[in-house]
């Protein structure tokens, strides 16, 4: 994070501010300090995502989100803001992006009309259609073909805020409201990594902890653990080899110590 105020002039800047909530230029220039951290994960969420979003519709979610954590932050946690803001700042911006229909409506006819010829020469064949059966039938190049499946692909993506069907009550059904989560976690099996986390940072420094829990819970990249801590990416990747090595003499010393 880049900023032109040393570490204890922001600290202080804190400390203001959370005497006086209200004051919305003290906000303000915590939300210039921590703004790279906003398009820092803009840019890395808008590069996995299909053409036509916007990187500046997110980054502007994510500013909501970085301002909604400057609100609620709590000095006295011991934790640093940087690790505390990037998930709300993140939930920000897929909130925003369930919320955003980004396929054109040329893009969802093509998509339409794929479908409909997919089910059509199946229902003639049998079975399913090849891409040059499927090129032929549409009287398209079959490299014309693989571009329609693309698109056809981003609009499967995105099509979660679709309405599903209506209901009695003020808000309607839509996908994303149906389909199963099957990446939720089981509240036993939370429960679990939970305490095995406490077994495995059990000792370790603060920063030690911090670098287990971002890299294999937030699945945070050496640069990224970096830029939180103040650490070098190097420093980082030392740090957590030395980390790594140590559990593993723990695992052995308690493995020797059940067999006996």
């Amino acid at each position: 994070m880049v900023t032109t105020l040393a570490p204890e002039e922001i600290e202080q800047l804190w400390r203001e501010y959370k005497k006086d909530p209200s004051n919305i230029e003290l906000r303000n220039k915590l939300v210039e300090i921590y703004m790279p951290l906003v398009r820092y994960n803009g840019e890395r969420i808008w590069s996995r995502l299909p053409e036509g979003v916007d990187l500046d519709d997110l980054i502007s979610a994510g500013v909501f989100g970085l301002i909604d954590a400057i609100e609620a932050f709590d000095l006295d946690r011991g934790v640093k803001f940087e690790t505390y803001c990037v998930p709300r700042i993140r939930g920000a911006m897929l909130d925003e992006l369930r919320t955003m229909d980004w396929v054109p409506r040329l893009v969802r006819s093509k998509a339409s009309k794929l479908n409909e010829a997919i089910q059509t020469l199946e229902a003639k064949l049998g079975r399913q259609p090849t891409e040059t059966e499927l090129a032929e039938h549409l009287g398209i190049s079959v490299d014309e073909l693989e571009k329609l499946m693309s698109e056809a692909n981003t609009v499967n993506l995105i099509s979660l805020n679709k309405k599903w069907y209506e209901t009695d009550s003020y808000k309607d059904v839509r996908e994303i409201d149906i389909l199963e989560d099957k990446k939720g976690e089981n509240p036993t099996k939370r429960l679990e990594q939970a305490d095995l986390m406490r077994l495995i940072t059990k000792g370790l420094s603060r920063n030690e902890r911090l670098i287990i829990i971002l890299y294999y819970y937030e699945e945070l990249t050496m640069k990224e653990i970096g830029a939180t801590l103040d650490l070098s990416e190097s420093r980082v990747s030392q740090m957590h080899s030395a980390i790594v090595q140590r559990l593993q003499e723990q695992l052995a010393k308690r493995k020797a110590e059940l067999a006996d």
